[in-house]
């Protein structure tokens, strides 16, 4: 009984974060993680992103 309502815990923690990703994705954001993600001027590419390429 207790694994079950572990599994069940885990599926819901899950669950949400998927949700979540997908909303903001419709939306648009490119970094979720980033404070800046709605409004990011670097076009997809992250401040911790570094390409020497550049």
């Amino acid at each position: 009984m207790e694994s079950l309502i572990l599994f069940l815990i885990i599926a819901v923690i899950i669950g949400s974060a998927l949700a979540y990703i997908i909303k903001e994705k419709k939306k648009g954001v490119r970094c979720i993680g980033c404070s800046a993600a709605g409004t990011c001027a670097r076009r997809g590419k992250c401040g911790s992103e570094t390409d020497t390429r550049e």
